[in-house]
């Protein structure tokens, strides 16, 4: 084999490697999805159920009362790829960073102040782009 077919070779691989790599942040819904307006139950808790996949949440905004209990109930889909959800306003109420798996798993909390906070997976691959940078991300909007 020559040196230019050597060449040819390696960055037809290369691109097709990173073609492969980028191929499921295609996965995520191309529209925007509807605001998820969580309901208040008869016990007085907000629950709502979230799932993550291929560099999404769906539902991907959420929208819950202040000074309200919520549960999100959370998961991941099947497959290899490690996902967790982050949502961080400490002066709000709400510190969640939590790990997702195939099961589901509740996450608890008070947001106390209104406001638009981000929602997003923490998960960053070597040398590639975040699980937030490919947009694994949505908002938790908290109303009066």
């Amino acid at each position: 084999m020559s040196a230019m077919t050597r060449v040819s070779t390696l960055g037809f691989l290369l691109a097709a490697l990173t073609a492969g790599c980028q191929s499921s942040g295609d996965q995520r819904p191309v529209a925007p999805a509807p605001a998820q307006v969580v309901k208040v139950d008869q016990d007085g808790v907000q629950r709502v159920t979230v799932l993550a996949g291929s560099y999404f949440f769906k539902p991907s905004r959420v929208v819950v009362k202040a000074n309200t209990p919520v549960e999100i109930i959370a998961s991941r889909e099947a497959g290899m790829v490690p996902h967790d959800l982050v949502i961080q306003s400490p002066d709000g109420g709400t510190l969640v960073q939590q790990d997702l798996a195939t099961e589901p798993r509740k996450i608890a909390f008070t947001p106390r102040k209104p406001g638009k906070y981000p929602m997003y997976c923490s998960k960053k691959p070597p040398l590639m782009a975040s699980h937030r940078e490919r947009g694994m991300e949505g908002v938790l909007e908290v109303v009066p």
